[in-house]
């Protein structure tokens, strides 16, 4: 099973890029003020339960957390979506989604290298 972690702090996500550099991270930013964000996080959940990927899964509240969503932006150079997915290694961005393109299928496949590298857009 995947491991989980919310971040709500800059400090935080500092730590995250940094220990990106051991392992690859996925990077979840989710609205909880909508529907969309919602079905997305359902997904996350499921590939959190059911995955066997030796990941971290972070999660940001984008409303919650406004200034760390800001800082993604910033230190990795991706406009910011929300629901969106990222996945990091070495401080860098590999892949990431957004919106009805945030599923566990397409989680998998980005790990499995099964989808060519960054942007995803919405269905």
């Amino acid at each position: 099973m995947a491991e989980f972690k919310e971040i709500t702090c800059s400090r935080e996500l500092g730590e995250i890029l940094d220990e990106s550099c051991q392992r690859r991270i996925i990077l979840f930013k989710h609205s909880t003020t909508c529907s969309i964000s919602a079905h997305a996080w359902q997904e996350m959940q499921d590939f959190i339960r059911e995955s066997s990927a030796e990941v971290l899964v972070v999660m940001i509240k984008v409303i919650e957390s406004r200034p760390v969503c800001s800082q993604v932006t910033e230190d990795l150079g991706v406009k910011h979506q929300s629901p969106q997915v990222l996945l990091l290694s070495n401080r860098k961005v590999l892949w990431h989604a957004s919106h009805q393109a945030v599923t566990k299928n397409n989680i998998l496949k980005a790990l499995e290298g099964e989808i060519s590298p960054f942007n995803l857009s919405t269905l």
